[in-house]
């Protein structure tokens, strides 16, 4: 077989979230991926490059721009990259794929697996926190974990996008609506995932309920942070990635570095969860805290199961495309 082009489009025939989210689950019972990263640039326009290698199985590269400023044009996201997957036996290019596409996705399933093994049982609220590309992502996949959830409350510091997020919500059938006060929305909440760029916490661990699963996805360098120190000081603390998490996400670091929590309050991560080295929920009143901090290995994961349903389709031409989430 040909090295393959895989664009956005095809992924999204390609994949569902629950087909997703067991290809991570999975991997997470497999030996941890080696990661590389790379850095340069800054905040306002930055480069990356992660490389990950599955022994012997898949090694790939995601080359990825941050350009925070594209929001305000609107015309292009402020995240775009491509991902490159080699065979791990012989290193041959197997396929080159739409990095951005590839990340929404890897990163919905990523908070969505925290949230399979985290989460109340049959939760009712979803909030989100940051009305941007990936709110919509984070929901469908919440909601394909959690069946539960019939309604979603929608914060962005714009209202206006707030408001037009919770239209499209409810276009879709799901029982939506803004909510500008963010403290209220909060203490409504099962489940909470942001997905912002703050620098400053968002959800404060005060208006917490009993029982909530927090998803902090937005936060991606030591600067940002979505939660406060009273959050952390409150949840049983998890992360993806430990490695990823402590190498530098603001809502690990910062309430490590106030004293609010020790390194030993992060209790583990998919690896451990998946592989039932550590407990997660220990009672329905138990508040939970998931950092997703991504990493090349989760880019892996999917750039897999991508490739592997191209080859599915290229050996049953006639297979029907699975349904969207």
């Amino acid at each position: 077989m040909p090295m393959r082009f895989v664009d956005a489009d095809e992924i999204r025939s390609l994949l569902t979230f629950p087909m997703l989210v067991a290809a991570l689950e999975a991997a997470h019972r497999r030996p941890k991926i080696e990661v590389q990263d790379g850095f340069l640039g800054n905040e306002q326009g930055q480069y990356f490059v992660r490389h990950a290698v599955d022994g012997g199985r898949y090694m790939a590269s995601k080359l990825i721009t941050s350009f925070p400023a594209n929001l305000d044009g609107g015309a292009l996201p402020a995240v775009q990259a491509v991902c490159v997957l080699f065979d791990g036996s012989n290193g041959r290019p197997l396929a080159v794929i739409d990095g951005t596409e590839l990340t929404y996705w890897r990163t919905a399933a990523d908070s969505a697996l925290g949230c399979k093994i985290l989460a109340p049982l049959e939760p009712e609220t979803l909030l989100v926190v940051g009305a941007g590309e990936m709110s919509t992502r984070l929901i469908g996949a919440h909601r394909a974990v959690r069946p539960s959830l019939r309604r979603v409350l929608v914060w962005n510091r714009t209202r206006e996008r707030a408001a037009q997020l919770a239209a499209r919500l409810a276009e879709q059938g799901i029982d939506s609506e803004p909510h500008a006060d963010l403290a209220a929305a909060t203490r409504l909440a099962d489940i909470i995932s942001t997905c912002t760029r703050s620098h400053d916490p968002l959800v404060l661990g005060a208006n917490l309920k009993a029982g909530v699963h927090l998803d902090l996805v937005g936060g991606y360098t030591p600067g940002t942070r979505e939660a406060d120190d009273e959050a952390a000081r409150r949840a049983l603390v998890f992360v993806d990635r430990r490695e990823s998490a402590l190498a530098g996400v603001g809502d690990i670091l910062q309430p490590i570095a106030s004293g609010a929590i020790g390194q030993a309050d992060v209790l583990g991560d998919l690896y451990d969860l998946v592989g039932g080295r550590v407990a997660g929920r220990r009672s329905a009143s138990d508040i939970t805290l998931f950092k997703n901090a991504g990493g090349a290995h989760l880019d892996l994961m999917t750039a897999e199961l991508i490739f592997q349903r191209v080859v599915d389709q290229n050996d049953h031409p006639c297979s029907p495309p699975h349904a969207l989430p």
